[in-house]
């Protein structure tokens, strides 16, 4: 055995404390995506608390630290399982979340996504030249922070840990002056045109995304501006005219884009998704040709061979782990169906519900992997993925059992509709976020293997967590959209993605959805393909046309600070490049943008915790709801004078370093 190899990576008190981790994150997680439909990655946050809790034990590592994030990342993945279980509430199904069966689906859904991405690895992370933002993100944290105690004497390494906490610390205080609503929250600028059109602009006011946009590159954030000027410059004005009416602009507007708008992004996403696919399955099958022969070499001894950093589980594990998941899967499918309207016909409702989970679950990982290399996770939009996968399962439902059952099962085929695909958004999700820790240790020096298996750790302490968090939810305040009988509050959450998911499979069951938006989504996805392939012969620039449908999809005040991160990013780069301390001014621009997401994380999870504990959604606020239009200005400014602060005291923290 190598030396390497015995090494303090994969340790029980890193598995225990990313479990409590998980436990916390993925609490405040659920909450917050029922309340406002958004959810944040919690692996640079975990990354950082492990170092401080860990920081006292001499024999900590920056590997044991990558452990911990890896297990605490599920936190912000399983989650997202809220963006389809509450529909099952909504459209009257389930009355709550039974603990058996929610776990289940959770459990079931993380392994096949775990598994489905190891073949993955070699063409998504380590032969791919994806950015990975928060995978670098995470990675450059756990460097700076071993390196500022294990080389005490380095400028640098002290400097980068510095530009860590300066950015968490301004990113925080921008998010605690709109928690306390000293700021408006968001810069929106409604109008009219014309007397019968509508549009205009929205941006969230978060450091957070402002640092997601640097870290993505300038690529990715111009091919998201095309998408925000099609959504809000085109589409938006378009529709209004074609359905003029009455009332304020910004809510003519909003009511145009959602779901009108997104049905065009969602379509143009799985375009770019397919064509993505189409370009993967050469890498793809190259990886998973690597993968058999790692396990062969494995199998006869040769192990010594494939160096530390290539080896995964291996694939006769991950193919045996995939066929035995069927199992419990095709119980849990029989148990919905049984003693139901739909017994009649159980078993091709079986069949595909297990063969769709398993063809269309490794689909939707591959093109979840690639936006997590391309966008990060926390920006992903896991939720158009999961409404492409609630629009193929309705219709395999219609395909297979519409005629057989009539009109009065049709309640009962959307309810399953959903809980298939609430089984393959886990997958995906698990998907997203796998390749994006993988990405964090290929850049740490990790061991995959290792990895995949804190994941699975990680994968079932979520679970845990999520169904009695759900049905307290459930009982307390009620969903968007469903009867609410018993609960405590009168105000029931959002749940945004739910009630638009849960719509599009009542839609297609029953005949009414509108599928022109989607064509003209997937039309558009083609042309973006062609001007991509076009742009990337000149080997210099390209239009990711993912990133285009992704901007059309999520709302404008999302996309607009990414976008404006990316250029910010970019321009900061060229300047400090041109002296003599640009490549460290450059780390450290990486580093300060780390901290932008680190800040603002750490911050919702304790502000999470303080709306649970007092049952209040503003706890911190001190000012009304409605902001004068000067105070969103006022807002504005003061992120630009802080943005530009801090990327001054960047470069002028790298001119203070030696040189070398």
């Amino acid at each position: 055995m190598r030396g390497d190899d015995r090494r303090i990576e994969l340790t029980l008190r890193g598995l225990a404390l990313g479990c409590l981790i998980t436990v916390v994150f993925t609490a405040a997680n659920v909450y917050l995506g029922l309340r406002v439909g958004l959810t944040f990655a919690s692996s640079i946050p975990a990354a950082v608390i492990s170092m401080v809790v860990l920081r006292g034990l001499k024999t900590s590592t920056i590997w044991e630290n990558n452990i911990v994030q890896t297990v605490a990342s599920a936190a912000g993945t399983l989650s997202s399982i809220i963006f389809v279980l509450p529909g099952l509430v909504m459209v009257g199904w389930w009355t709550g979340f039974p603990f058996w069966t929610s776990f289940s689906i959770c459990v079931i859904g993380g392994v096949l996504g775990v598994m489905y991405t190891i073949p993955l690895r070699r063409a998504l992370v380590t032969n791919s030249d994806l950015p990975y933002p928060e995978g670098r993100a995470a990675a450059e944290v756990l460097k700076v922070g071993t390196g500022s105690r294990d080389q005490a004497g380095g400028a640098e390494a002290k400097a980068g840990l510095m530009a860590v906490i300066v950015g968490a610390a301004g990113s925080a205080l921008v998010a605690a002056a709109i928690g306390v609503r000293a700021l408006a929250g968001e810069l929106a600028v409604w109008f009219r045109p014309t007397p019968t059109t509508a549009t205009g602009l929205a941006g969230g006011l978060q450091l957070a995304l402002i640092g997601a946009g640097h870290l993505m590159g300038i690529a990715v954030g111009m091919a998201m501006l095309v998408g925000t000027i099609i959504a809000w410059g085109v589409a938006v004005p378009i529709m209004t005219h074609l359905h003029p009416a009455a009332g304020p602009a910004a809510e003519v507007a909003q009511a145009a884009w959602a779901p009108n708008v997104r049905f065009i992004g969602a379509g143009a996403i799985g375009a770019a998704a397919i064509w993505t696919l189409a370009k993967l399955a050469a890498p793809v099958w190259t990886g998973l040709i690597g993968a058999v022969r790692a396990s062969s070499l494995r199998a006869h001894g040769q192990g010594e061979d494939l160096p530390r950093t290539e080896r995964d589980i291996p694939i006769w594990i991950v193919g045996a782990v995939i066929l035995a998941s069927l199992v419990p899967l095709a119980v849990l499918l029989n148990d919905f169906l049984a003693a139901g309207p739909l017994e009649q016909v159980i078993f091709p409702l079986i069949a595909g519900g297990v063969l769709y989970v398993v063809l269309a679950g490794f689909l939707v990982a591959a093109v979840c992997g690639y936006m997590a290399g391309l966008i990060g996770s926390s920006n992903s939009p896991v939720s158009g993925l999961a409404i492409l996968s609630v629009l193929g399962a309705s219709l395999l439902l219609v395909a297979l059992a519409a005629n057989t059952v009539g009109p009065q099962g049709h309640a009962a085929l959307v309810a399953y509709a959903l809980f298939v695909t609430a089984v393959l958004l886990n997958v995906a999700t698990i998907a997203n976020d796998n390749l994006q820790d993988l990405k964090t240790g290929q850049l740490v020096d990790a061991t995959p293997w290792k990895q995949q298996a804190a994941l699975l750790v990680g994968v079932v302490a979520g679970a845990c967590v999520i169904p009695p968090i759900l049905d307290v939810l459930n009982k307390a305040f009620g969903f968007a959209g469903a009867a609410n009988l018993n609960t405590i509050s009168d105000q029931p959450l959002a749940a945004p993605q739910a009630v638009l998911i849960s719509t599009l499979a009542k839609g297609v069951i029953q005949g009414d959805l509108p599928w022109r938006f989607i064509g003209v989504g997937i039309a558009l996805g083609v042309v973006l393909v062609i001007v991509d392939e076009l742009l990337r012969r000149t080997k210099r620039y390209s239009l990711p046309p993912l990133g285009v449908g992704i901007a059309i999809y999520l709302p404008a005040a999302v996309t607009l600070p990414v976008v404006a991160g990316a250029v910010i990013g970019w321009a900061y780069d060229r300047r400090v490049a041109k002296g003599p301390h640009g490549p460290a001014a450059q780390r450290l621009g990486v580093l300060l943008a780390s901290g932008f997401i680190v800040g603002e994380s750490l911050f919702n999870v304790a502000l999470a915790g303080l709306i649970v504990a007092t049952n209040n959604p503003s706890p911190i606020a001190v000012a009304p709801a409605a902001f004068p239009e000067q105070t969103m200005w006022l807002g504005a400014a003061f992120v630009a004078l802080t943005i530009f602060a801090l990327y001054a005291w960047s470069e002028a923290t790298a001119r203070k370093l030696p040189p070398g």
